[in-house]
């Protein structure tokens, strides 16, 4: 969805525009991969995605992934497994606009996950999330802005999603999703600001009331893009989240289009 080729292309055809997305963030530097390539290079069916040398596969209630790709800008060899254990799942989804051209779903709130990677050789395990988005229009003709959250607290996941339609309205969504899957609408808390960015991306969640939220890392921090842990708490409990913020506006820049390309190279 943020391919400046499909933009380029006319979004004539979404399957000659495929790519995964990995990104690694950790004490011996950050390693970054989304090399876009055609619909040669896809390969699915019922219960396997292939996307060049990399795919992903349901091997009973485990969903792996096997990842074989080079970083940009400067290339490096990303390679290993990942495998993703759900712990929830949840058969409801959600229209972000009222025709419904946008679609969110959390698909496992909650999930183990275990990393091996070979090159870097790094691996460990801890908490997932596996969710998905699909639309039948561009994002950035559909909203302005959005910020998104989701914080696993002792017993339940809670997400927040709030955003500016392109139309002048708003949308918010606050969940709490139950061990069992159970998603169940909320209260939305208070709105909590957070700082701006390096690129000045605004930022801003949301919290009990006289809660303190800070930013914990910004991991990702682009002009139109800011991914970052705070901490954070919500319905009492203190946690950490992992907190995203996206500007349709700046995305939408020509400039920004154009510089794309160093970070998501194509490969036919």
């Amino acid at each position: 969805m943020f391919s400046p080729y499909y933009a380029w292309s006319g979004r004539g055809d979404p399957a000659n525009h495929v790519s995964l997305n990995v990104a690694l963030y950790g004490p011996r530097g950050n390693r970054w991969a989304m090399t876009e390539r055609g619909r040669d290079s896809l390969h699915r069916d019922a219960t396997t995605l292939a996307i060049g040398p990399s795919a992903m596969h349901w091997d009973g209630d485990c969903l792996v992934i096997d990842i074989d790709e080079v970083t940009a800008p400067l290339p490096s060899r990303l390679r290993g497994q990942v495998r993703l254990y759900p712990q929830a799942l949840a058969d409801r989804s959600f229209a972000l606009d009222p025709r419904a051209r946008h679609v969110w779903q959390p698909i496992s709130p909650r999930a183990r996950v275990d990393v091996a990677l070979e090159q870097p050789g790094v691996r460990w395990s801890g908490n997932g999330y596996l969710d998905t988005n699909h639309g039948t229009e561009a994002l950035e003709h559909g909203f302005v802005n959005w910020n998104w959250s989701r914080a696993h607290l002792t017993r339940d996941t809670v997400v927040l999603y709030d955003g500016a339609r392109r139309d002048g309205s708003n949308f918010a969504l606050a969940l709490r999703i139950a061990p069992d899957g159970t998603v169940r609408d909320i209260d939305a808390p208070p709105p909590a600001s957070l700082p701006i960015s390096r690129w000045r991306m605004a930022r801003a969640t949301r919290a009990d009331a006289g809660a303190v939220t800070t930013v914990v890392k910004t991991w990702e921090d682009s002009p139109f893009y800011a991914r970052t842990a705070i901490a954070t708490q919500l319905f009492g409990e203190p946690c950490t989240a992992v907190h995203e913020s996206l500007s349709l506006d700046r995305f939408a820049s020509p400039v920004v289009r154009l510089m794309l390309p160093f970070r998501m190279p194509r490969r036919a």
